[in-house]
């Protein structure tokens, strides 16, 4: 099964791919290196077939969601020090702090793809002058964070 991070937000938080480095424009799909693939690819909490929201968890409280494969993001006990993990958990760290600005709280939960109503393993808040760097952001599975701006 595939771990996946999810994030929730009051407002509508970006989609589509993060870190990407391709070879060039003519080649999308080239890399140079596995860092240049690592990447994380947020997509979020809509249907376009029902033209409507899901929710990717009950233990999220804002309708706008999105989720994002975490095979570079690596749980607490598992942690590699590998250049993909130190890149995807900066892209992580970027795009949370960006979404904190525009909203002031984003709710970060992590758990296996078909387990997200699992029992939460830990809830915590968090703010976000607390999380001095991307390695602060591992966390266990199945462990909720609601991180405030101040």
């Amino acid at each position: 099964m595939t771990q996946y991070v999810y994030l929730a937000s009051p407002i509508r938080l970006p989609i589509g791919s993060f870190g990407q480095s391709p070879l060039s424009p003519e080649q999308p799909n080239v890399f140079n290196s596995e860092l240049d693939f690592a990447h994380l690819y947020f997509e979020n909490n809509y249907d376009s077939q029902l033209k409507q929201r899901f929710s990717y968890s009950p233990h999220f409280s804002f309708k706008h969601q999105v989720a994002a494969d975490a095979r570079d993001i690596p749980l607490k006990l598992q942690l590699q020090g590998t250049a993909e993990e130190a890149k995807c958990l900066s892209i992580l760290y970027a795009y949370i702090e960006e979404a904190l600005q525009a909203s002031g709280v984003v709710e970060y939960f992590t758990s296996l793809n078909g387990k997200e109503d699992s029992a939460l393993s830990k809830k915590r808040q968090i703010r976000w002058s607390d999380i001095k760097d991307p390695y602060d952001l591992v966390i266990d599975d199945l462990e909720f964070w609601e991180i405030t701006l101040s």
